[in-house]
């Protein structure tokens, strides 16, 4: 009679949690992804599509006798460049990040492959980790790329140059890349609340497409609600309430009040969002 010894994965000799599923690997797989082509394709063409548009329609301006950074487009590289971050913010650089987070842990299910990965042995922990590591290293990555190649592309059509500011006066050269530079990171903190909720939903739902539409549709109701005036000061506590706080960066004296509390407000969002994904997740009976 013998007795079979069943030997842990965790304590099998040589495994070891850390090591399964490298960053290197996920972010190789993610990145040959026709997804991410198209995504960075969108991104690096926009500018090229705005510099044509203002070359056949002319001298932009705003709407509303409005002065906006679209009436300083074309003054130079580093003013296409803001305006480039200022007509794309509130949806374009969502989709990106919706699509990145939404879809991390939701196509593995849609492709039945995630209790493959998980029988590998990847921990759970380890495997949401890796994920959102790659996720959110590639909305960054596409928040950097749109501004990279604008100031690229309007400095070879308009010319290298201080940043004119709309209201008055202007940034130099290198202290508007600075600024700049502050603009994309505060951006990308803010958007922390779509990464957070689209990879919530994405551990909720096996539909990639339902993770990343959802992500983006409350995104959108945020912004609806931060629009009705008679909620007061109860819309300082949405997210889309401060998306364009950045402003204040691109003024002569820099003022950081705005960004502060933007970047509380959507860190709290975020973190709880995060919280739920990985304890939804830690229970969740994977069968696909």
């Amino acid at each position: 009679m013998s007795t079979a010894v069943t030997t842990a994965p965790e304590s099998a000799s040589g495994y070891r949690a850390r090591h399964t599923l490298p960053l290197r690997v996920e972010a190789m797989r993610q990145l040959r992804r026709r997804r991410t082509l198209v995504v960075g394709a969108v991104l690096a063409v926009l500018p090229f599509v705005l510099i044509a548009a203002f070359a056949i329609g002319g001298q932009p301006s705003g709407r509303d006798g409005r002065v906006t950074l679209i009436d300083t487009a074309t003054a130079s590289g580093a003013n296409f460049a803001a305006t480039c971050l200022f007509v794309s913010a509130g949806f374009l650089l969502v989709v990106p990040v919706a699509l990145f987070c939404g879809d991390a842990v939701a196509s593995e299910a849609s492709w039945s492959s995630l209790r493959y990965l998980l029988a590998a042995p990847v921990p759970r922990a380890r495997l949401l980790l890796s994920k959102l590591a790659v996720a959110l290293g590639f909305s960054a990555a596409a928040m950097v790329l749109l501004p990279v190649v604008a100031l690229a592309a309007g400095t070879a059509a308009y010319g290298w140059d201080g940043l004119q500011i709309p209201t008055g006066g202007a940034l130099p050269a290198q202290t508007a890349v600075g600024r700049l530079a502050i603009v994309v990171a505060y951006i990308f903190v803010g958007q922390l609340v779509t990464a957070a909720l689209a990879f919530w939903l994405s551990t909720v739902t096996d539909a990639p497409l339902g993770a990343v539409g959802g992500a983006v549709g409350l995104t959108i109701v945020g912004n609806v609600l931060d629009a009705v005036t008679a909620l007061g000061h109860w819309r300082d506590f949405l997210p889309a309430h401060w998306q364009y706080a950045w402003a204040d960066a691109l003024q002569p004296q820099l003022e950081w009040g705005g960004m502060i509390k933007g970047t509380a407000v959507s860190v709290a969002y975020a973190l709880v969002l995060f919280a739920l994904a990985f304890r939804h997740f830690r229970a969740k009976d994977v069968v696909s």
